[in-house]
């Protein structure tokens, strides 16, 4: 139990530092703020009304399946069937991305958002990668590669508080004191390693492709494959 729970609500460490990360694109400012642009706080509030919409097909499939996801698809083997299978679906949304629609987020249409939460649902499959199915959507849709990782780093704040909301009042809270500190452990760790690796991530997708983490993942699926038949 501890195990599928910690998997999830680390995450929420992770969430922290997408949260301060983009913390001027995603507060809107109120106009007794320092700084109150009313044509920023438009963007922001159109862009929280695409990750709203986002967010709800998978929330309401993930609540749906959950007990059949815990129960069938968390094993080594189906973790890595998905990374295959998400590598491929990365790589054909690469080739089929020859001319950009859009931009920057402020440029999707909530089509667009709904889209990219319904290729989100993928990443109920564990191994599959909810920022991968996201980004995959993304692409997709005509995205460029910088807003699709963008907007997928928005909707992972919703997405990943509520999954982990949603796994810890499953589970009954009823955690011992050790398991509580490793949750806390782990999120604090997460926390400190998504501050760097987002960054990074950000500046590496403007200009590279993302190829390398396909191969990456199959790879990593043909070796998890390999140490379950030996």
């Amino acid at each position: 139990r501890i195990q599928n729970v910690f998997d999830v609500v680390i995450q929420a460490g992770a969430i922290l530092a997408v949260i301060i990360y983009f913390w001027n694109d995603i507060w809107p400012k109120f106009p007794f703020e320092k700084g109150y642009n009313r044509r920023h706080a438009k963007n922001v509030y159109r862009l929280w009304g695409k990750v709203i919409i986002a967010f709800f097909p998978a929330a309401i499939i993930g609540v749906l399946t959950n007990d059949y996801i815990d129960k069938y698809l968390f094993n080594s083997k189906s973790v890595a069937m998905a990374l295959i299978v998400g590598a491929f679906l990365l790589l054909y949304a690469e080739k089929r991305l020859k001319r950009v629609r859009v931009d920057s987020t402020d440029d999707m249409t909530y089509s667009d958002a709904l889209m990219v939460g319904i290729f989100q649902c993928l990443s109920l499959w564990p191994g599959m990668s909810r920022s991968a199915s996201t980004i995959i959507g993304g692409l997709f849709m005509g995205l460029s590669r910088a807003a699709s990782a963008e907007f997928s780093f928005y909707l992972a704040i919703p997405t990943i508080i509520g999954a982990s909301v949603f796994k810890l009042f499953k589970a009954g809270l009823a955690f011992t004191s050790a398991e509580w500190l490793l949750i806390f452990i782990g999120s604090a760790v997460s926390f400190i390693v998504a501050l760097i690796v987002v960054s990074l991530f950000m500046n590496y997708i403007k200009t590279k492709k993302l190829a390398p983490f396909a191969y990456y993942r199959i790879a990593l699926g043909i070796v998890v494959l390999l140490s379950i038949a030996l």
